[in-house]
């Protein structure tokens, strides 16, 4: 892969697994030194600053357990970010969490660490990460929002409004940056085939007394007109396509990557 990044440093929130190990996937083979956020396994962990180091040219990723509900551990992740790789030249927030229930019945906790995780992290991120940007006359913010950023669907009131909210956030960040080197834009994806993702195939199958093939289809991806998943790569290859030559022109822009879904 060409390395269009050589040079530029990125953090990455939620980048253990799933979408966010493939973007830092993408960045590291495009030039550009990574750091790790998120929770999981430490044998998961490993492995991903293992693989990512190893796109990089070797060693170990560095890597931040922050929690992204505390908004003093995000502004601490910044400056470990800084302090590990020189600069943030790019910040992606992708990190995020769900639960399903209706209004009436969702847990006041689950709401609140929605809130937190998948939409005032950006913030806090952002603000911490933006003053170094425009010292330095150069910036990128990738905000990894959703389909649900643009479109409702039921029982997810919290991830629905999260997502929405981040939508807003990017595009009222884009217009105050609009004059300089720096921009911020959001990714808004459909179902993307990762392994939690996949996981809710067979539970769906089992429930409606139908194949997985029918699970997938029919019910989750009902609002998919592609019927297909969108892989965890082409979402990556938008982010590197915001992040990379050329992108400067594309500034508070909510991209859908949804199979059709916002077009339906």
């Amino acid at each position: 892969m060409e390395k269009v990044l050589a040079g530029r440093t990125a953090l990455i929130t939620g980048s253990t697994s799933g979408i966010g190990q493939g973007i830092a996937m993408m960045y590291a083979k495009a030039g550009a030194r990574v750091m790790l956020n998120g929770f999981g396994k430490p044998k998961e962990i490993a492995r991903a600053r293992a693989e990512v180091g190893a796109a990089m040219g070797g060693g170990d990723a560095p890597y931040s357990a922050a929690d992204l509900s505390k908004p003093e551990a995000v502004r601490q992740m910044v400056k470990d970010a800084e302090a590990a790789l020189g600069s943030v030249d790019i910040l992606v927030n992708n990190a995020g969490i769900q639960f399903v229930a209706p209004v009436d019945e969702f847990p006041e906790d689950k709401f609140d660490a929605i809130i937190a995780i998948n939409f005032t992290s950006n913030f806090h991120a952002i603000k911490a990460a933006l003053p170094g940007m425009k010292a330095r006359g150069w910036g990128r913010i990738v905000n990894i929002a959703s389909a649900h950023g643009l479109v409702a669907s039921p029982n997810k009131s919290a991830y629905v409004s999260a997502k929405h909210a981040v939508v807003g956030l990017t595009k009222t960040v884009a217009l105050e940056i609009a004059r300089t080197p720096i921009t911020c834009n959001a990714i808004c994806p459909g179902f993307v085939r990762t392994p939690l993702a996949e996981a809710q195939v067979g539970p769906l199958a089992k429930q409606h007394g139908v194949s997985e093939e029918a699970a997938l289809k029919d019910l989750l991806l009902e609002h998919q007109p592609s019927k297909r998943w969108i892989e965890v790569e082409e979402v990556a290859q938008m982010a590197l396509y915001l992040v990379g030559p050329n992108s400067g022109g594309v500034n508070g822009s909510a991209l859908s990557i949804d199979g059709g879904w916002f077009a339906s």
